[in-house]
């Protein structure tokens, strides 16, 4: 009896460790930097009082986060060893190890959740970790199970070893992954990019609506779309660019090649081809890098090329019509984001940005290699799923306030947006209430055509439902369609519309 009591024991601490293991490989994996355990010791000690912290902190100096995780994981055994202690007296019922499991689970993500961005690795490392959690548990206590015999026993014990054997090797995996990104992001750290600066905002960008997502776009809350299960993490000293191709002379730059030339500073506005109509998959950012225009005149483009296959280190891949690298637009290989270097998520150490296109077939993340070729003899990523080859962005607006279903004061309503269509402009935006006439909104100023504008208007709103839609007009004239168009194969199309209700 005490034998099988010791096994159920067993087996909820090696699920526990194994779930901890499990959690910290994944959240590595998938490009965090931070273990939920370590999440939940950084909890740990902003609620401690300061008196506490201070004393463990003169006793044990800088040992004292080493500590903290290690009596995490600790803990967390010791609680799996319990849980599987008392899941043997109903081990009829498997849902309840599974709740206490969930609930020192709920604890991790409260811990990730309140962490500072990216938040996403972690919530994605506790969710695996705590599916681990459950399956090892039932996998160990099958055994264990009436009736128990000898060959229950030897398979019980065999269990155990792979377990725990796995549990260490994941653990050693996630040290591993885990090394490798935090090597680069200390490279990162230690940057300095000569000609990079900070990016100054003119008060008249931005027209301050409560509410409003700002003109410039925070690099915490860009938007991220890429096929990447584990961003790259490629060192500048490890960099390596290769023009080549339909050129006469192929070029090799290094990340210090790249830095010796003229750096260029712009404005410009990325989206991809997947938002929809009001989406928010879109950004604005002070970009700095060097144009890729001069790189592709110095390697000679010959006459017959008409575009550049772009590929990623992680073997992603675009083709990009080459009149939109070769012409006055800033189309560079960006080094900073609003004045810092890229991080890893979006691109570092260089990616690509080109206005007036979707991200699908221009703006390659931790790009490696650029190959001059024809659209007829390659295709890019998406393009062989059956989107368009081109990708210029389409002329779109959208509603930031008030939002879809909001309950909003009678009287004077504030109606504000934004719009865009880079490298062309806009010159105007119109708003239709309940299906009346347009009228006009009034714009904010922008530094060039590459960046999205802000918009706004007030109108005069009795109590009840509205419904308000809105319109662009670029700088050409094109004035922005109705037709209502799903974001495949070539971007969405549509006027954006919010109904809410006026108290």
């Amino acid at each position: 009896m005490t034998e099988q009591r010791g096994g159920w024991a067993l087996a909820g601490a090696l699920s526990g460790l194994a779930g901890l293991a499990v959690s910290y490989l994944v959240t590595h994996i998938v490009g965090g930097d931070e273990a939920p355990v370590a999440a939940v010791a950084e909890q740990v000690i902003r609620l401690t009082p300061g008196g506490v912290a201070e004393r463990a902190i003169r006793t044990v100096g800088h040992a004292d986060k080493p500590l903290l995780v290690t009596g995490v994981v600790v803990a967390v055994t010791v609680l799996s060893a319990v849980i599987g202690y008392v899941a043997r007296r109903i081990s009829a019922e498997p849902w309840v190890p599974a709740a206490a499991y969930a609930v020192l689970a709920a604890l991790g993500l409260a811990a990730v959740l309140v962490q500072p961005p990216p938040r996403v690795p972690g919530v994605i490392g506790v969710v695996c970790g705590y599916g681990a959690w459950v399956l090892v548990f039932l996998l160990l206590t099958r055994p264990l199970r009436p009736p128990v015999d000898e060959a229950s026993r030897r398979q019980f014990l065999l269990r155990t070893g792979l377990v725990a054997g796995g549990a260490v090797v994941a653990a050693y995996a996630g040290r591993v992954v885990g090394r490798r990104r935090r090597e680069v992001e200390a490279a990162r750290r230690m940057l300095s990019l000569t000609g990079v600066t900070q990016p100054r905002l003119d008060p008249a960008d931005d027209l301050g609506v409560p509410h409003q997502p700002p003109w410039l776009t925070p690099v915490a809350d860009f938007y991220r779309i890429d096929t990447a299960i584990v961003p790259p993490a490629v060192a500048p000293a490890d960099w390596r660019l290769r023009i080549h191709g339909m050129v006469d002379h192929p070029i090799e730059l290094t990340f210090d090649d790249l830095l010796s030339r003229q750096v260029t500073e712009n404005w410009m506005t990325l989206n991809c081809v997947s938002n929809t109509v009001g989406g928010d998959l879109i950004g604005n950012a002070w970009w700095s890098g060097v144009r890729i225009a001069p790189l592709l005149a110095e390697a000679g483009v010959h006459p017959e090329a008409d575009g550049v296959l772009q590929t990623s280190a992680d073997g992603w891949t675009c083709l990009t019509p080459i009149e939109v690298l070769t012409d006055d637009r800033d189309a560079m290989l960006a080094v900073a984001q609003n004045g810092e270097p890229l991080t890893v998520e979006h691109g570092f150490p260089v990616r690509m940005v080109v206005p007036g296109l979707y991200g699908y077939v221009s703006a390659t993340k931790w790009v490696v290699d650029l190959e001059v070729t024809r659209f007829d003899k390659a295709q890019g990523y998406w393009t062989d799923k059956g989107w368009s080859a081109r990708g210029p962005v389409k002329l779109a607006s959208r509603i930031d306030v008030p939002r879809g279903g909001a309950d909003v004061g009678h009287g004077e309503v504030t109606v504000a947006g934004t719009a865009w269509q880079q490298h062309t402009g806009v010159r105007a935006v119109e708003i239709s209430v309940d299906g009346g006439a347009w009228r006009p909104a009034r714009l904010a100023a922008v530094p060039g055509v590459d960046t999205w504008v802000q918009w706004r208007t007030t109108v005069t709103l009795d109590g009840g439902d509205h419904q308000v839609r809105v319109r662009a007009t670029s700088a050409t004239g094109e004035v922005q369609t109705s037709a209502r168009a799903e974001p495949a194969p070539d971007g969405a199309t549509g006027w954006h519309t919010v109904k809410f209700h006026v108290s």
